[in-house]
């Protein structure tokens, strides 16, 4: 006889999903839109975009409700709510930069913003959770969604980047699964919460088994945070796709990364387990080091941008092996500060698009591009100075203070050596930053300069460059307030 399973639908908790339902409903709405209005404006999209966005952080930061939803797949602790802040936000300053002054091809298609906020809810299941399965999926919907918008930027450099990160992004995803298969295997389960109760009791049946998972879900989360060896695609990705895009990917989906890095690599250090420790040790000095290098010998200023990108991932993942609430406070803030920081570096990079490459037939921002700005645009050279002396880390601009903290953070676990290291990487990245100083401010302008550069202004992108100069002059107002907020959702997430 067969037996009646009921369900109540309170015991759910559907108010875990809704953060990512309302994107979903939103990336709908905008398809619908099109069927039933063709040839929109994009700004009406832009606008739509971004309510979403807004009414989605409203949700996330008034959610009070219980911790765990659908079936307790659903994660809603304080590292999941303060992810999806920093998706949210990064999200909603970057979708504006669509109200370009030039016609790009890719924002004269609605599918380019519901792309986007699907995208974005792939994210937030990302971080709000810690099964496998379900990270899995939001890790899918995200790339997939990457994918196609890159490729819809509509150059032959752009198709290039978005098979280049389609294949990597499917490798990646093969490793996430392998792992996943190990460790249930070994675990019993695909929930991060019940393979640390295993791992932390020793009842693991082969420790061979467990060092495969451990290594296919580090090459996984490797592909995501362009950890040398796995960081192949990112210089052709961030050239081929568009400034606005690239700048989006060196933010959002690596603080994504560091979340799901956190919740796995967390069970294993925090068991003592030393051979993870001293892998991930290796892999990022060995990762800050050689990107740093590799950006030294840049031509173009988003390649260049694109490699000290993976320098600064490799940086914040030191919060990660040191593992302490410090430290993962700290890896909140530096990303915090690295966001505003980047959304201006990019921005920059984006206005300053211009449809033919009037100074080389190969790079979108070669350095030569900006010989001399100060003597044709003097505020803009000056932005872009701010710009690379707060990605330097020099004081009092934002990610001054973001390093500093996770220094401090890691002087404090006893890891003096490794704080040695980070400084002196901090020392070479600050020669190609001020590499573009030099040829803004004491290189002879180009002749094409004046035509080239600035054509892509309007009043949308000159806000979002304010703000975020103001927020890196003026950070040190607001560091004490930014600590107090990520430390009240780290301390309730156990952290």
């Amino acid at each position: 006889m067969l037996q009646t399973i009921t369900i109540a639908l309170s015991s759910l908790h559907l108010t875990t999903l809704m953060p990512m339902i309302v994107v979903i409903l939103g990336g709908l709405a905008i398809l619908c839109i099109d069927l039933i209005k063709k040839d929109l404006n994009k700004s009406l999209y832009v606008m739509i975009s971004i309510l979403v966005l807004i009414i989605d952080l409203g949700i996330v930061l008034g959610y009070s409700g219980p911790t765990r939803g659908m079936f307790g797949m659903i994660l809603s602790d304080g590292i999941a709510i303060l992810g999806q802040i920093i998706i949210l936000v990064a999200s909603m300053l970057f979708i504006p930069l669509a109200l370009t002054s030039k016609r790009f091809h890719e924002y004269s298609y609605p599918e380019f913003f519901a792309l986007f906020l699907f995208m974005t809810a792939g994210f937030q299941f990302m971080v709000a959770s810690d099964n496998l399965i379900v990270i899995f999926i939001g890790l899918e919907t995200a790339s997939l969604s990457l994918y196609t918008i890159i490729a819809m930027h509509n150059l032959e450099k752009s198709f290039e980047a978005a098979i280049k990160y389609f294949s990597m992004g499917a490798l990646a995803s093969g490793f996430f699964v392998f792992s996943a298969l190990l460790l249930y295997s070994t675990t019993g389960s695909i929930e991060l919460q019940n393979i640390t109760k295993v791992v932390y009791s020793g009842n693991i049946t082969t420790m061979l088994a467990m060092l495969g998972a451990v290594a296919f879900m580090f090459a996984a989360l490797g592909f995501k945070l362009s950890f040398i060896p796995f960081h192949t695609w990112v210089p052709d990705v961030y050239e081929g796709a568009s400034a606005a895009t690239a700048g989006y990917i060196s933010v959002v989906p690596k603080i994504a990364g560091f979340v799901v890095a956190l919740r796995f690599f967390d069970i294993f250090i925090g068991a003592n387990i030393s051979w993870v420790y001293d892998v991930l040790y290796f892999f990022i000095i060995v990762t800050m080091t050689l990107s740093n290098i590799m950006a030294l010998v840049q031509v173009s200023v988003k390649r260049m941008l694109a490699y000290s990108s993976i320098s600064h991932a490799g940086f914040v993942m030191s919060a990660v092996l040191v593992n302490t609430t410090q430290a993962h406070i700290a890896l909140f803030l530096y990303w915090i500060m690295f966001t505003f920081t980047n959304l201006g570096a990019f921005t920059m990079l984006w206005i300053s698009r211009y449809k033919k490459n009037e100074f080389s037939a190969k790079y979108d921002h070669p350095y030569q591009k900006f010989a001399g700005l100060v003597h044709i645009k003097p505020i803009s050279a000056t932005i872009m100075a701010i710009l690379m002396l707060s990605l330097s880390g020099v004081p009092p601009f934002a990610l001054f203070w973001g390093k500093l903290y996770l220094l401090g953070a890691i002087v404090n676990s006893g890891h003096i050596v490794l704080a040695i290291l980070l400084v002196i990487n901090s020392a070479i990245a600050a020669y190609y930053y001020l590499k573009l100083i030099v040829f803004m401010f004491l290189k002879e302008p180009d002749k094409k300069a004046d035509i080239a550069y600035m054509k892509n202004t309007p009043t949308a992108l000159k806000t979002i460059v304010g703000f975020s100069v103001i927020v890196i002059i003026f950070s040190i107002f607001l560091i004490e307030p930014i600590l107090e907020m990520i430390s009240s959702y780290v301390i309730i997430s156990g952290f």
